[in-house]
């Protein structure tokens, strides 16, 4: 049997009033249809619910049981209801921030928070790790609503940015590497050196941190392929390749066993907050705002 909440409504206001009419009035329904609906519930139950006659309108003994059981019924599904406004409320209320790694720089997160939080004292930040294989953090299948990214991004069309800090790219080798010995490094000399790469899934981004722009159309030599700032340190520490990193991540895998060495020859790394170009939620707006004025910048690419 399967009882509409609308059905146990009407019941229960039916019950309180003893009067159709009344009912009806406090339900913005017509009496007609609303006696049409307590004969389709009686019918289901297979049951009256509901002596009438010249004297009025009664209670049965089935009436009388389902009442309080009934009432309970409305009670939780209202407490429900209101559970889930309220989950609504939070929901909008929080702002999830995707990073694949933390966005040190000089307190630049903090920075960005402290402004949000002065914009929106009420918002709630979650800030959320997402692995390497997705460049955009989150944004790409909406898991995250902003996102500390590297570009380029795939289909970039889909999003809008702050350019947080352009970085000269360092090489991160071995401390035994050949050419740590130099205090610069020219790119032309990397080529033929086994490179880490990013995962495939990372696209356009693990080609730019391969430099393919600057290689002339030579392939790179892949050494090993790495996830995480724990993978790329345990690679170089085992020898099994090189690889880029921007100048605000040398303390991330410059370790014992790692050198970094400024590189000649390779564009510089651009570090930015994203969004997606489709979302104008004031929580996004706000933190996108924050983080233009944590860097100075005016506005979003």
């Amino acid at each position: 049997m399967d009882v509409h909440g609308r059905d146990l409504r009407y019941f229960v206001t039916v019950a309180d009033e003893l009067h159709f009419t009344r009912a009806a009035e406090l339900l913005y329904v017509s009496q007609p249809a609303l006696s049409k609906q307590i004969r389709a519930l009686e019918r289901q139950l297979g049951a009256e619910l509901f002596e009438r006659d010249r004297q009025g309108v009664r209670l049965t003994a089935v009436g009388e049981a389902l009442l309080p059981q009934a009432r309970r019924v409305l009670a939780a599904w209202d407490a429900g209801e209101a559970a889930v406004e309220a989950a609504k409320v939070r929901q909008r209320a929080t702002l999830v921030v995707g990073m694949s790694h933390s966005p040190a720089r000089g307190g630049l997160r903090p920075a960005i928070r402290s402004r949000f939080t002065q914009a929106c004292p009420e918002a709630e930040v979650r800030m959320r790790q997402v692995p390497w294989e997705d460049p955009t953090a989150g944004l790409a299948d909406g898991s995250s609503d902003v996102a500390f990214v590297w570009l380029p991004l795939a289909d970039e069309e889909r999003y809008r940015w702050v350019l947080l800090a352009t970085e000269a790219r360092q090489v991160a080798l071995p401390e035994d590497h050949p050419l740590a010995a130099r205090e610069r490094i020219a790119f032309a000399d990397l080529l033929d050196e086994p490179f880490l790469a990013l995962p495939p899934e990372a696209a356009e981004l693990r080609d730019y941190w391969l430099a393919l722009d600057e290689r002339g159309g030579r392939r790179p030599r892949i050494g090993a392929e790495i996830a995480s700032v724990d993978e790329t340190y345990e690679a170089l520490v085992d020898g099994r390749g090189v690889c880029l990193v921007a100048t605000g991540n040398v303390p991330l895998v410059a370790r014992g066993g790692v050198v970094t060495r400024p590189v000649d020859g390779v564009a510089p790394s651009r570090f930015a907050l994203a969004w997606r170009a489709d979302d104008a939620r004031p929580l996004v707006t706000a933190y996108a705002q924050a983080a233009r004025l944590a860097v100075g910048r005016d506005g979003p690419r």
